[in-house]
């Protein structure tokens, strides 16, 4: 059953206790499914936008698939130790004056601002060797979520290329509910299509992998990218939906005011 508000939406599943379980790449799909049936009778799905996603609690997975945390996943791929997340320019570059051997990655309209290191785009930020750098993150949309979700217990960053290591890292502490913020809003397919994504997994039942992937390519974002432009290349799409590309989670804690994201593998 559905429970739809303007900004906010409430999927429950009822168990069905004879329904075949489905195994995924990761490896505690199938034991969660299990635990489903042993422990709980009802799984609960909200979301939030930004306008809303200051009331969140619980365990909360934040989206940004085109391009944040799409682009942050590469990041600590090309060796990157930690991301710190920011509202405003400013902040990042104080901040980046402030951390020895700091860079700053973002944007404001798509577009790097001046000073800033790196701009939005997974293609640009896989030529760079980032290793041991700590990266100051300002973006529109993702970062501004994390920013704005101020009573989570549990905060994940992700997008499709760390979906089933989200899920796994969730799944360990057995949650009856999963708040998605939908940081792109809901008019923004992409980000509405790695929730449905996730939630399918979730609760066991199969996902057609090329279905959301030609969400992201279809959706108003991806018209943005062109072959040609430096910060808008087109591959950015295909980095962008590659389904399960890296292995880690990128949870994010506040410590010492600041909010820091991290790799983590499950």
């Amino acid at each position: 059953m559905y429970l739809i508000t303007r900004v906010r939406r409430t999927r429950i599943y009822e168990k069905n206790p004879t329904r075949k379980l489905i195994s995924f790449t990761g490896k505690n799909s199938t034991v969660w499914c299990d635990a489903l049936k042993a422990d709980k009778d009802i799984m609960k799905f909200h979301r939030y936008i930004l306008e809303d996603c200051h009331t969140v609690t619980g365990i909360v997975i934040i989206i940004d698939v085109l391009r944040a945390f799409s682009t942050a996943a590469y990041a600590f791929s090309r060796g990157a130790k930690e991301i710190r997340l920011v509202s405003s320019v400013d902040e990042a570059l104080k901040l980046k004056s402030q951390i020895q051997n700091s860079k700053a990655i973002g944007e404001v309209g798509g577009l790097p601002p001046e000073g800033f290191d790196f701009g939005n785009s997974p293609t640009r930020i896989l030529e760079e060797d980032l290793t041991s750098i700590t990266l100051i993150q300002r973006t529109g949309a993702g970062t501004q979520g994390a920013i704005r979700v101020v009573n989570a217990d549990v905060m994940l960053a992700t997008s499709f290329v760390v979906a089933q290591a989200t899920m796994d890292y969730a799944l360990k502490m057995k949650p009856t509910v999963i708040s998605f913020v939908i940081t792109g809003g809901m008019e923004n397919d992409e980000d509405v299509a790695c929730a449905d994504f996730l939630e399918k997994r979730f609760i066991g039942q199969e996902t057609d992998e090329q279905t959301f992937i030609k969400r992201v390519y279809a959706s108003r974002d991806a018209l943005e990218h062109l072959e040609e432009h430096p910060q808008f290349p087109y591959s950015d799409l295909d980095y962008c939906s590659r389904i399960d590309a890296f292995n880690f989670a990128l949870p994010i804690e506040r410590k010492d005011g600041f909010l820091i994201m991290q790799a983590v593998k499950p």
